[in-house]
């Protein structure tokens, strides 16, 4: 309750959730006809099955835990061993239950409430009836402990409340609120004798239990009914939830004793009909739904949520009059597009409205609701029934908004100032009305959809109209992405086509789907595009190949997608749903097959993302993994014709020739100081004032220099070069350099030369180990790099020794010849590439 902060999320159980209780240890969540109990806000550890109709109560009790169905049974459980401990079965029409509550202080006992009016007072040990209260003759809704013993508030159907003594079954006072039946009871126990009750409509009334009177009302609390309420034990918070899917802390500390909100967190109270990423790093999303809000929610945490409010016709006049009453509220909102570039300094949302011709701005940093209404100034007097924009975009810059109207004409307005900057076409851009507007990432054209089937390409600035492309049906929608081009249409007759901007032709067409397309999304490089369907699917067709590689089927179809900037998520929302779901884009860290579908896939159904373990294991399950699914170990050389690098990183080979440089750029300026030890008694010098004797210099004036020539052993790798003379197998000694750092290889190579310890015959024996490298085409740049550093070292004896002379002109001709073939294939393939690249395609 101090940040209001998610602490946990549970498990998901397998249906919506219909009633929670908790003790101290355990919640109890219930639904259909069983209930579960969860420990450490997370796992389910038992489970309670034998109820026949759906439960409607739970109450706990001690080791106990109470559970009424609507079929009037009560079941009594024991909640370790998961067994029932008594079962009561109530006549319907006598004594239907509708409440249930443990009496503090009353051992054992529960008190009942009936649809019929009646309280019933029952020993749970013994099973008796205790007591029968005749009750108000109208059915009781809740029934709520008081601060006092033996007191208790029974709210009513009527919208009544009694506060009744048990003890002596006699009321104590009565209230009544005219806003329907009472939903949540709670006192305040922090000293003020208070009370407060929650209706249908969301309104809260606070009563004075000494005065017996009405201190104030918290009108529109929530927009639905106050579903629970409670006050926080000795302090002034209420908590409050609603079905508009919002919590709500009220404190209570100023005067006239009403409440004002202190904290809340909210969600859409209806679903969200429009969904975009907003900016590059991937963390918001906004999000507009069908109660008109706009609201920003945060991929990384529930605390960077935000809501942006309502929209508003004249927010001053709405304030002054109320949500109850407020006939200023604007439609939900149908489409909207974001821009960062600007945001700090002007509006960086514009959205268009159901059925509405007023276009609103919006402000991402302020959280509210933006400055300018843009709409034609023709319409400015009187407002037109039948017209209303349909479209709408945002240029990179986040300077101008591009809006579509029902009527065709297509409008550009300047975000800072709210000002008309111009109207595309004469009088209109479409003779039919807009369905998609689109502005290019550099403001040089823009590209508009009309629903007579025509797409329109206009100069931005000068809005001239450059070409117009006739479509095969009507388009309901289009999307661009900006970085590449690329243009996807949806047609109303379910097909998709891409349309490349810069040479102005479809490229590619996708059929598939079998009802109207919601939405369209792109990955972030432009090669996927994701669409959603009323068919209840989403798709994956890959651009390059014109394939579809993903499908999948849902319970409910997807009204909005929206892929993150970074491609790490994919966000949907759903039909009837008040979530945002994210896919986890699973190429990212895993092998993932991108080989189209056969025709006849039929897509599994893919229950909704939440927090089950269980899902990951069927997804495990389900999948066939195919030969070629397997990861592909590349061999030491594809094939003798090809030349193969080594895997060996680059540290081992890039730096060889510069190795003295490195050595002498790294080498410190002094030698590290140890520090001297100083001897367990400190000598002193005989006298009659005690002094330290000044510490020895040591001398180490050693010399440091040893003759390698003379000392030099053969190595390994001089051995194997030895050897390989007569063999002629030079794969050994290759083995050998691979496996050594830069400065042992420098020193291998040194001592190769006469002087070194070595002989003019193993030199020769080094060079024709290149040759053979150069030969089998394979580590091709570590031959480049040990030839190097090799003439590096020994280009004096090698250009003295006739040998070795002749050796290496033999080398030349052949690393040219290597080169010469390897430039034609690289300059080959960069054309190929550059030509696929191109959208010539």
């Amino acid at each position: 309750v101090k940040k209001l902060g998610i602490v946990a999320v549970s498990n998901a159980l397998l249906q919506d959730i219909t009633c929670l209780a908790a003790d101290r240890m355990l919640i109890f969540a219930s639904y259909g006809d069983v209930f579960h109990a969860v420990a450490r806000n997370k796992e389910v550890v038992h489970t309670y099955e034998g109820h026949k109709a759906r439960i409607h109560l739970l109450q706990p009790f001690g080791d106990h835990v109470i559970s009424v169905d609507v079929a009037n049974v009560l079941i009594v459980w024991d909640i370790q061993s998961e067994e029932e401990y008594l079962q009561v079965v109530f006549d319907k029409a006598t004594f239907a239950v509708s409440a249930i509550l443990h009496p503090s202080t009353y051992l054992n006992k529960i008190l009942l409430g009936s649809e019929q009016g009646g309280l019933q007072l029952w020993n749970i040990r013994s099973n008796k009836l205790l007591y029968s209260f005749a009750g108000w003759g109208i059915g009781v809704t809740t029934l709520e402990q008081a601060p006092a013993v033996d007191v208790v508030a029974v709210g009513l159907v009527s919208g009544h409340i009694i506060v009744h003594n048990i003890k002596f079954d006699e009321t104590l006072m009565k209230f009544q609120q005219d806003w329907g039946p009472i939903t949540a009871i709670s006192f305040r126990t922090d000293g003020h004798p208070v009370m407060a009750a929650g209706s249908p409509v969301g309104h809260i009334a606070l009563w004075d239990l000494e005065e017996k009177k009405l201190i104030s009302q918290m009108r529109n609390a929530h927009s639905t009914a106050i579903a629970g309420m409670s006050f926080v034990p000795g302090e002034p918070l209420l908590i409050t939830n609603g079905a508009d899917n919002a919590i709500r802390v009220w404190i209570f500390d100023g005067p006239g004793g009403t409440g004002r909100v202190l904290r809340s967190r909210m969600g859409h109270s209806a679903p969200p009909t429009k969904i975009r990423y907003h900016g590059q790093n991937g963390e918001q999303i906004l999000s507009a739904g069908q109660d008109g809000t706009l609201q920003s929610f945060s991929t990384v945490h529930e605390r960077f949520n935000k809501s942006l409010g309502r929209g508003s016709i004249n927010k001053k006049k709405s304030k002054r009059k109320g949500l109850q009453h407020d006939t200023m509220a604007l439609p939900p909102i149908t489409a909207f597009a974001s821009e960062v570039a600007h945001q700090n300094d002007w509006d960086g949302i514009v959205a268009c409205h159901q059925g509405y011709i007023t276009c609103t701005t919006w402000n991402y940093q302020k959280t509210s609701m933006g400055s300018h209404k843009l709409r034609p100034e023709e319409f400015s007097k009187h407002k037109p029934v039948d017209i209303y924009a349909t479209a709408v975009d945002i240029t990179t810059c986040g300077n101008f908004a591009v809006i579509g109207m029902s009527t065709g004409q297509v409008d550009v307005y300047n975000m800072q100032s709210g000002i008309h900057r111009g109207r595309y076409g004469k009088e209109r851009a479409h003779e039919g009305s807009i369905r998609g507007i689109a502005v290019d990432g550099l403001n040089q054209l823009t590209i508009t959809a009309g629903s007579e089937g025509l797409i329109k390409f206009w100069k931005f600035k000068t809005k001239d109209l450059v070409h117009s492309t006739d479509l095969s049906s009507s388009p309901s929608g289009i999307l661009l992405h900006r970085d590449s081009g690329i243009l996807g249409i949806a047609f109303d007759d379910f097909s998709i086509s891409v349309l490349d901007i810069e040479t102005r032709k479809i490229v590619r067409k996708f059929s598939g789907h079998h009802g109207r397309i919601n939405d369209m999304a792109f990955s972030p490089d432009g090669r996927w595009l994701i669409t959603s369907s009323m068919d209840c699917t989403i798709k994956t067709w890959d651009l390059p190949s014109g394939c579809l590689i993903d499908c999948f089927l849902l319970d409910s179809a997807a009204v909005s997608l929206t892929m993150s900037p970074t491609g790490d998520f994919l966000a949907s929302a759903h039909v009837d749903d008040l979530g945002i779901y994210l896919w986890s884009n699973r190429s990212l860290y895993s092998l993932v097959s991108l080989r189209p579908l056969p025709a006849d896939y039929e897509p599994s159904v893919v229950t909704l993302p939440g927090t089950c373990p269980l899902q990951d294991v069927d997804v495990a399950e389900g999948e066939e993994t195919c030969d070629e699914m397997i990861e592909y170990d590349s061999p030491e050389q594809l094939g003798e014709q090809l030349v193969t690098l080594s895997s060996l990183p680059e540290s081992r080979w890039k730096n060889l020739l510069n190795l003295d440089v490195i050595k002498k750029k790294n080498k410190p300026r002094e030698p590290p100081k140890v520090p001297k030890s100083a001897p367990f008694f400190i000598p002193t010098v005989p006298g009659l004032i005690p002094r330290y004797a000044a510490p020895e210099q040591e001398n180490d004036a050693q010399s440091k220099v040893v003759n390698i020539g003379v000392l030099a052993q053969k190595s390994d790798f001089y051995i194997h070069l030895e050897e390989a003379l007569s063999t002629n197998k030079y794969a050994a000694p290759l083995n050998l350099l691979k496996d050594l750092g830069p400065s042992n290889i420098e020193i291998e190579l040194r001592s190769l030369a006469p002087e070194g310890g070595g002989s003019i015959e193993v030199m020769m024996s080094f060079l024709r180990m290149i040759e053979m490298m150069l030969n089998k085409k394979y580590n091709f740049e570590l031959a480049q790099a040990y030839l190097a550093l090799f003439l590096k070292l020994h280009l004096k004896i090698v250009s003295s020794e006739p040998s070795l002379l002749e050796e290496v002109s033999r080398l030349s001709t052949q690393l040219e010849e290597t080169w010469i073939h390897l430039r034609t294939l690289f300059n080959q393939s960069l054309c190929v590439l550059t030509y696929m690249k191109s959208a010539l395609l």
